[in-house]
């Protein structure tokens, strides 16, 4: 589905707002505090159904309303389509698809696959291997959806054994009866780590080539590191069994797929701890726009890209190579949203649609090229 329009009510700043998105590269710009990031916002929860700055509902409805409500239309091959969500504090959120409810967005196929660019997601590359297990295996599960269910049997299969952990350190179960658990930890987690090993696999060579043509120099490279060098469920459930003794003591499972890493990495060090600033923004420019490729390979449309103060730490040079990656996945029917205070970062504007956001703490706007 390519986005068309979006439409906002007593969302954040936005009492009411309409915008239009080109089929490329559309730019919001405007003053800081004018409603750009707001405006991404809105986009990423009508395709997803959540948020991804806040698990607050309360800070989604603007200030003295009591109900947000966002639509967003676009065209797939099959006609005109429309998703609605609608957010009121202190219930569940309401999803419509061409006006019919539905449980979750993420369950339905005509929506928009999306990918978000934010300051604060720098922490995928700068934080804890946790955020980067959870994006690797979002990624495959947009690479393969009907992979997802192996994630999702491996986390009942560790929350089951470490709840059994911690009743037989209480002396209300056996050490024996752990060797259930043992075998379907290392069952679907093997099934995990086949998965993840596989997505890496397509994203790397992505991955060297994007970063290097942004201007990370060095050698730049996407490796998974599994924690087990099994590569059977047998073999990671003997790893597994083999470290009971120091479960038990530590009271959770100390061994397994739920300790991998991703690494990002030029010149043999890790973007994490020998990076600047600007390198761990162009390696993780480099990880997103990977994905983008692979999952438009995989899945034949590619997500919506939104960059939200993509170029603040960029210098001329660089700004013109994202720009001209864009510009080429763009012309293959990749969509761009980017965000910036200041139209003089953005080089090459002539394949851009360009749209002012006014500043304005409450705003009723129609927003177009």
């Amino acid at each position: 589905m390519l986005v068309t329009k979006l439409k906002v009510r007593d969302f954040r700043s936005h009492e009411l707002a309409e915008l239009d998105v080109g089929p490329a590269i559309t730019v919001l710009h405007g003053d800081n505090g004018s409603g750009k990031t707001n405006l991404l916002e809105a986009v990423f929860i009508a395709c997803t159904g959540r948020s991804f700055r806040t698990s607050a509902d309360r800070e989604l409805v603007r200030f003295g309303a009591q109900l947000a409500r966002l639509e967003l239309y676009g065209e797939g091959p099959d006609g005109a389509h429309e998703i609605a969500v609608g957010i009121s504090p202190g219930e569940a959120r309401r999803f419509h698809v061409d006006r019919s409810p539905v449980a979750r967005l993420l369950d339905v196929e005509i929506r928009p696959l999306v990918t978000v660019f934010s300051p604060d997601r720098l922490e995928l590359v700068k934080g804890t291997p946790a955020l980067r297990r959870a994006h690797i295996d979002q990624v495959v599960c947009a690479l393969w959806p009907a992979r997802m269910a192996s994630r999702r049997s491996l986390g009942q299969a560790l929350a089951q054994r470490n709840a059994l952990l911690t009743r037989i350190r209480a002396g209300q179960a056996s050490s024996e009866s752990l060797g259930a658990w043992d075998t379907e930890v290392g069952r679907h987690g093997i099934a995990v780590m086949d998965d993840r090993r596989s997505a890496v696999a397509l994203l790397a060579p992505r991955f060297g080539e994007i970063a290097d043509s942004l201007g990370l120099d060095g050698g730049p490279e996407l490796v998974y590191r599994p924690r087990s060098l099994a590569t059977t469920a047998q073999e990671l459930t003997a790893e597994i069994t083999a470290r009971r003794a120091t479960d038990l003591d530590r009271g959770f499972s100390s061994h397994g797929p739920h300790r991998d890493d991703l690494r990002l990495a030029r010149g043999g060090r890790e973007l994490r701890s020998y990076g600047s600033q600007g390198q761990q923004r162009l390696g993780l420019l480099a990880l997103l726009l990977a994905e983008r490729e692979a999952i438009a390979d995989s899945r034949g449309r590619a997500p919506l890209l939104l960059l939200d103060d993509v170029t603040s730490e960029l210098d001329p040079e660089r700004r013109q190579r994202l720009i001209d990656l864009l510009g080429a996945q763009g012309a293959k029917g990749a969509q761009s949203i980017i965000t910036t205070t200041d139209l003089g970062q953005l080089p090459s504007r002539g394949q851009m649609e360009l749209i002012a956001v006014p500043s304005g703490v409450s705003q009723t706007t129609s927003l177009a090229a």
